[in-house]
Formats: C-alpha cells, structure tokens, sequence
C-alpha cells in the first residue's frame, strides 16, 4: 500500500500553491467540482475567501483587487453554469490587460467529452479571451502549471490565464513541492527596449515642432507614472491619456490636456490630430480613441510607439519607430538620455504650440448648463471630486455615467479609476467596488453606475452587507439606457427603441433591504449634502446607496461620430 504520510490532496497542494504566490484573497462560488478545494479552504488562514453571489462578479472583484493593487488577482468557480458565468468577467479582464488567475472545476477526468452533469469545455469556451489557459490532467502536474499560471499572468503584457482542475485531480494524493523558477521556451517576454530605438526616439523627441504624448493604460499597469511624469515635465511638452490611461499622469496638472478619443476634450483630440511628432507610451490606437484610421493618417507626422507587446505595434497605425518593452524600463531610459543629452526642446516652436492648444482650450469643451432645478449628471461627479479632495478610488459601470466620471473626476494618481474599457461591461461597477475596498479597506470607494448598469450585478450589495464593505454607490438615475438613448437621438430619428427603463424599483428601500442606507436626491442644492453626508464619519463603515434623479436630456460632449475623425467632433455648442 502507498505511503501518504508525506502526501496531500490535490485540493491541499492548490491552496500550498495560492499560499506560496502570496494569495491574499480568492474570489469564488463553490459548487459540486470545487468541493474537494473548499474542502481545503475551510482548513487554512493564509488568504481570505470572499463569497460573491454571482461567478461573474468574482472575476470582476478579482480583476478589480488587481487592478487597485498591481498583484494578480485570483477567482475560483465551479464547472458548468458556473465556468459560463465567469467568462464575461475574463473577457472584461483579458481587454483590459489585467492579470489574474481564474480556477475552474472540471467534471472528473473519465468523465469530460460524456455530457456529464454540469460539464463544459472551458478550455474550448475561453480559448479567445484569455492569455493562456490549462486542463490539468495529471496530480503531478498541479503545482508547476500554477506556477506556469502566476508567471504567464503577470509578465509581458498581463492577462487573464485559466486553470481548469477535474474533480478527481483533487481527490487524489501526491508530494508537494511548488518551483521557484519556471522557464518556458515559447514565451520570453521582452523587459528591455532597443537601446539604438531609444536614442532615436529621443533624438526625434527633441527635434519635435508640435509634440503630443499620447499615454494609455501600460503606464498604469507598468508602474511608470513616476517615469511618465519626469519625463512629460522635463519636456513641457502637451500629454494626454486614454480612458484606461487616466490617473496616469496628474489630471489637475496644467500639461494635461485631458481625455482623448470619441468622448475626449477638444484640446486633445486637435493636437493628437494636428502634431509632427506623436509619442505613444502603452498605448494601443483603440477605434473609440483615434477615430477612423484614414482620418487620422498625416504624412508630415512622426510616431514614436513604446508598448511591451510586440503585436500591437502597427497593428491599427503605421508607426515609425517601434520600442517593444517593459513601458518603466523604456521610459527609465528615456529619461537618462535626456539627462545625458546637451540639447533641448525648441522653445520657439514649443511656445507657439501651446498658443495654438490654448487657444482650442477656449472653447472650453466640458462646460455645462447648471439648473437649479433638475440635476446634472456631471455637477454630481464634480461635487463628488470636491467632496473626496480628488482621492478617492472611483469605479464605475459602463454608459454616459462613465464617460461624465473620466470627464469630469481628475485623477491625479494611478490605480484610481477602475473601469471597464476594452469590452465595456455593464455590471462590474458594484464588484469592482468590493475588490478595491478590499483591496484598500481604509480608502474612501465610490461607484459611479446607472439605473441599468447597477441592477446586472446589483446582487453583490449582499455580499457587501457580509464582507462589511462601505463602499458609496453614486446612480446617476436618468430612468434611460442613457448611452443607448444618445445614440438613437444622434443616429436613429430619435427612435428609443428599448432603451427607456421603466418599471425601475425604488432603489432606497432595496438598499434598505440589503442592509444598507439609502437615500434619494431629487435637487441640485441637495447634491453637495447628500455626499457629505455619505462620506462623512457618521456613515464611514456603511454602504450609503445614492440615487441621483438627474436630466434625462442630458447628452456627453464633445463626441465623435463613428467612422469620423478626431477633429470632427460634436460639440454642445452647435446643436
């Protein structure tokens, strides 16, 4: 008989394996194929199992954890409806580059391909949406495909990896022993940019008429701020930053142009358009952020593209110097060069520049008409910065209510705006909210939603009520899908197909119910209170549900159309 005194489950050697990465919380839904590793859960105290009432909500928690803290963020389901659930939330995480590592239960192994009860092809169903997944076949194999999974999760340009264990792997019994190390010869990411590329890049820089940096969301997840921010000061130099790339660089700082692409500033969009010499820094020339490709050609502008995945580089537009790397280390070199380099920025050039953007700044694209009678959606996300101080960790869902947030909160730090950019998924508000509460339990958490977006995962405000998570839920009620509704004003006849949301419950007593505090706000003069209120120490440690009842007419602007260019925007002004 085999000696199992030195030996452990299957399910042990998961948990020693989470322990040994550091896990410190799994988000997860147990369920028939996962039983054996809860089983393992209940037994253990190095991390934290946070119990969500939806799978889907648990890869957007985990997502949401790894995005606020830069660590990989962990979620465990079950097979079947249970690996189904948690695809939306891989999908949304692989868009966004975000890594995590999400296990799934497998029915046994004897039993995969027989229609068994609740079995699926997670391997199959995922295989578009994640950076890597894996069906562990043998016990043996456990411990080394973990480790295979935190690595390829986390280097090069991060991503969800899938791990999908049958029942029966962790019912069986092996030696455990997790790598220190792990080498794989089909993936080496590059971390160093081309030196040669660099100082050409830096030579072009400096030579540069009208320059524009153009920043996105591999400065936030590469931990290159700090780099950024030298390196853009040093220079005087415009930048400006995509929805993922916002908190990047310093929002309130006057170089900062704000937000480009279909809903950015006016400032930004004419000078991502009109400069000679573009400098992209992880970014990836998104459809929703240049605009049609042909609209954005120029011959007489230079590109200069930094991004540490080889394959977005002239993917959409035709660069001119490609930089393929770690966005620190590249930018970390930059800015020695720069040091190193006798000579400096045209200043003629440079001045007549900025005459030119300010003079698009005039236009003062994000001005709004205030009333004293109905509410604004974007007064409420200006209150809210005000009443934050500009510190607070802001999620948000997805439709107008988000583009008012990145308009409107200027985020000064990175890892402060969590949303979703790439798949735009309704729901991840509330979720993203518990992960970055958790995340960060003494920071203030607010969640700007909609009445639509709020009510896909709106069940997460019982696993708030659980996990005691006071985050501030801020509902800019237009009583409209508002988004949808914009575009059938613009592009459909004012045709509002389906997109008027009646029959909406009262969103006071459903947070009352849940536990929570509630509370209604109906005039601009009670906007201000109302979030004092919630922010205030009397409410600390509550989740305060806040349902703004604000203009339903109300449209985002600037915006460009689909399929037009980025100076053919749409302004408040000419409608």
């Amino acid at each position: 008989m085999e000696d199992r005194t030195t030996q452990i489950t299957g399910a042990e050697i998961l948990i020693r394996c989470l322990q040994e990465e550091n896990v410190k919380f799994v988000f997860g839904y147990p369920g028939g194929a996962v039983l054996n590793i809860y089983d393992a859960i209940f037994s253990q105290t190095h991390f934290k199992h946070v119990l969500v009432r939806h799978e889907q909500a648990a890869v957007h928690a985990a997502d949401a954890y790894s995005r606020a803290t830069g660590e990989v963020g962990v979620a465990l389901v079950t097979s079947g409806p249970g690996a189904t659930n948690a695809v939306t939330g891989i999908a949304t995480a692989y868009m966004d580059s975000i890594p995590l590592v999400v296990i799934s239960g497998q029915v046994p192994t004897p039993a995969i391909g027989m229609d068994a009860f609740q079995e699926v092809d997670m391997v199959g169903v995922t295989r578009p949406c994640v950076k890597h997944n894996f069906l562990i076949k043998d016990i043996n194999d456990v411990a080394m495909t973990i480790k295979k999974a935190f690595y390829i999760a986390s280097t090069g340009r991060p991503g969800p990896v899938v791990v999908d264990i049958p029942k029966d792997i962790t019912a069986q019994f092996a030696k455990f022993s997790y790598p220190k190390t792990v080498e794989m010869r089909s993936y080496n990411p590059i971390l160093k940019g081309h030196t040669g590329q660099i100082k050409k890049a830096v030579n072009l820089i400096l030579n540069a008429k009208r320059p524009m940096l153009y920043t996105g969301g591999g400065v936030v997840l590469g931990d290159a701020a700090d780099q950024l921010v030298k390196l853009t000061r040093k220079l005087g130099y415009p930048i400006t930053n995509t929805l993922m790339g916002l908190g990047g660089y310093p929002g309130t700082d006057p170089q900062h142009l704000g937000m480009l692409g279909m809903h950015g500033t006016y400032e930004a969009n004419m000078a991502m358009q009109d400069c000679d010499v573009l400098i992209a820094i992880g970014a990836r020339f998104d459809d929703r952020v240049i605009g049609n490709t042909e609209h954005f050609f120029r011959k007489d502008r230079t590109i200069i593209h930094v991004d540490v995945d080889p394959s977005s580089i002239s993917k959409r537009v035709k660069v001119d110097i490609p930089i393929v790397g770690h966005v620190q280390s590249v930018l970390a070199e930059m800015n020695e060069l720069l040091e190193a380099d006798t000579k400096k920025p045209d200043t003629a050039a440079l001045t007549a520049w900025w005459k030119q953007i300010e003079a698009w700044r005039e236009k003062k694209c994000l001005t709004y008409d205030l009333s004293t009678d109905i509410i604004k959606p974007q007064f409420v996300v200006e209150k809210l910065w005000e009443v934050t101080g500009g510190d607070a960790f802001v999620t948000s869902d997805v439709g107008q209510h988000q583009m008012w947030a990145a308009q409107y909160y200027k985020f000064d730090k990175p890892r402060r705006w969590i949303n979703s950019g790439g798949l735009g998924t309704m729901g991840v508000g509330l979720p993203y909210a518990m992960g970055v509460q958790l995340a960060h339990p003494e920071a203030q958490v607010a969640c700007i939603t909609g009445e639509a977006s709020i009510q896909m995962c709106i069940q997460e405000l019982s696993t708030c009520k659980q996990f005691h998570l006071p985050v501030k839920v801020i509902t800019l009620n237009n009583r409209y899908m508002g988004m949808v509704r914009q575009w059938q004003e613009f592009f459909y006849g004012n045709r509002y197909s389906e997109s008027y949301m009646d029959a909406l419950p009262d969103f006071v007593k459903l947070a009352e119910a849940y536990g929570h505090v509630g509370m209604r706000i109906e005039k601009p003069s009670d906007v201000e209170p109302a979030l004092k209120e919630a922010f205030s120490p009397k409410l600390k440690e509550r989740l305060v549900f806040m349902d703004f009842l604000t203009d339903q007419k109300e449209n985002v602007f600037p915006m460009v159309p689909n399929g037009k260019g980025l100076s053919e925007m749409i302004l408040s002004e000419e409608l």
